[in-house]
Order: structure tokens, then C-alpha cells, then sequence
């Protein structure tokens, strides 16, 4: 037994509705419950993490989706490819740092790319040539 993800994040942010719209519209969030001043958000299935927030998507299709998202709302603040898992970076209206991942499926980890400790540029058009758009990542 042991704490596996946070469950959720409170955030204060300088306007409502600007993120709600972002959230909702560039990540996929669902509105559970809006007042004037506030909302409660519930991502569509993925985790939440923090350092800065974190997401993880099934596919590399779905990655490849919030690149382009993320780029047209000038949110992309980078990616890399940690061997394992490849992320994109981003900052919502507020500047608050978020990240969105797709994970290799463990029974396709290497012992090689286990130990492999680098960061490097993320290809997400090679990833997919590699690993297909619709293998589902680990959890």
C-alpha cells in the first residue's frame, strides 16, 4: 500500500472563465460545477500530479493531438523524451506549468532503455512510426 497520485488540485487563478476555457477547451477538462467565481474541473480519466501538474494521455495519437492543440494557443513551452515516457510542456493563462505524457507499456521497457537516463528531442511523428498512434501507454 502506498500514495500512488494526488487527487486532485486547487488552483487560484487571476480570471474564472479564461480558465475554464482553457482547461475545457484545450485540455479536455469537464465542468462538474460552476459558480460565479469558481469551478470545480474533473479531467477526462487521467491523473493529476504536482510539481506542476501532470496528465497522462493512452495514445501517442492523443499526444500528438495537444501538440497541436497546446501550439495554436501559443501554450507549448516544450516536450522531451525520457526514453520511457515522452511529454509535452505547457503554461495555462495563469503561467502555471502543466505536463502531458504518454507512457511506453511496460512489457515493451527494456532493460537498455530502463537504464537509460536522458532527455532527449521529442519526434512525436517518429514515436508514432515506432510505437503506432493507438498503442495504449502504461498507466
Amino acid at each position: 500500500m502506498g500514495i500512488r497520485r494526488l487527487n486532485h488540485a486547487v488552483l487560484y487563478v487571476s480570471d474564472v472563465n479564461r480558465s475554464v476555457e482553457f482547461y475545457r477547451d484545450v485540455l479536455g477538462f469537464r465542468i462538474k460545477h460552476r459558480g460565479p467565481a469558481m469551478a470545480f474541473l474533473r479531467a477526462a480519466g487521467p491523473a493529476i500530479g504536482l510539481y506542476h501538474l501532470a496528465w497522462s494521455v493512452n495514445t501517442l495519437a492523443e499526444l500528438a493531438e495537444f501538440e497541436q492543440k497546446l501550439t495554436a494557443v501559443g501554450a507549448l513551452v516544450g516536450s522531451s523524451d525520457h526514453v520511457v515516457s515522452k511529454s509535452l510542456y505547457g503554461k495555462d493563462p495563469d503561467n502555471i506549468e502543466f505536463e502531458v505524457s504518454w507512457f511506453v507499456p511496460r512489457d515493451r521497457v527494456t532493460q537498455e532503455m530502463e537504464e537509460a537516463l536522458a532527455i532527449n528531442r521529442l519526434d512525436i511523428a517518429s514515436e508514432i512510426e515506432r510505437w503506432g498512434a493507438s498503442l495504449v501507454g502504461a498507466l
